[in-house]
């Protein structure tokens, strides 16, 4: 994505048009699903959830459950579109890096006056922590809620074992994506996070704040574009140097 910058307004482009859409379609997807997911428990009517205005059919299983499979397949879909936007352009910014966790604590610490965070690239690496312990969770949710689909519209009598094991994964994980997505909020609500839920919105942040937690994004932006592929092709021009190169010892290569 080329990064689009406006001085005037002081804003920079954070995320792209697609990539607001496949977040907006996974968290309201995934909202759906918490709520429908609930609703088939025997929860709405006990709880007066069917007096709120628009969740009449919440005490209505079939509907509830109608409505889980129609919000799962937007979630697949746009989970699915993710991984492969993504891959396409080998955006690898959210991938965890080494010393992530160490970092995190350092940057949390912060939080609470102890210390200076240091300059961050585009994503913070609690962020990148984040996004692997989310993707888990989703994976898990998406395997054994098809595995519970298939039971329910193809094959009643599908082996018992695996649906106790699936409905019992889909429920402890369909607790920890309530959790993460609990968490993903609360982290906003933090000060120095805050700038970033413009670029939730309208996929721009402040250019300022940019400059100022993220330089490294900025530097690696405004270098050229031959200077940041050179960079990118230079790991694999050693690597592969390395490979040629015999063990003094053993005649294997010295990039085992």
């Amino acid at each position: 994505m080329s990064v689009s910058i406006s001085e005037e307004k002081n804003r920079i482009a954070r995320h792209g048009s697609l990539e607001l859409v496949e977040h907006w379609a996974l968290a309201l997807s995934g909202l759906i699903l918490l709520l429908s997911g609930m609703f088939e428990l025997p929860t709405a009517a006990r709880y007066k959830i069917t007096a709120i205005p628009g969740l009449w059919w919440s005490s209505d299983f079939i509907a509830s459950l109608s409505i889980h499979y129609v919000a799962s397949v937007v979630f697949i879909v746009a989970a699915f579109f993710h991984l492969f936007y993504h891959g396409l352009l080998n955006d690898r910014g959210l991938i965890p890096q080494k010393g992530d966790f160490r970092a995190s604590i350092e940057v949390i610490k912060t939080f609470f006056g102890k210390g200076e965070e240091p300059p961050f690239d585009k994503y913070l690496p609690e962020q990148r922590l984040a996004y692997l312990g989310m993707a888990v969770i989703i994976a898990v949710i998406i395997l054994t809620g098809l595995v519970k689909t298939y039971k329910n519209v193809y094959a009643p009598d599908l082996a018992h074992g695996l649906i106790l094991w699936s409905t019992w994964l889909h429920n402890i994980f369909f607790v920890l994506f309530i959790l993460a997505f609990a968490g993903h909020i609360g982290a906003l609500v933090l000060k120095p996070n805050r700038p970033m839920v413009r670029g939730i919105l309208t996929g721009k942040v402040r250019l300022d704040y940019a400059r100022h937690r993220h330089p490294l994004w900025l530097a690696e932006m405004s270098a050229p574009a031959e200077a940041r592929g050179a960079a990118a092709a230079e790991p694999m021009k050693t690597e592969a140097a390395g490979s040629a190169e015999p063990h003094p010892s053993n005649g294997q290569s010295n990039n085992e």
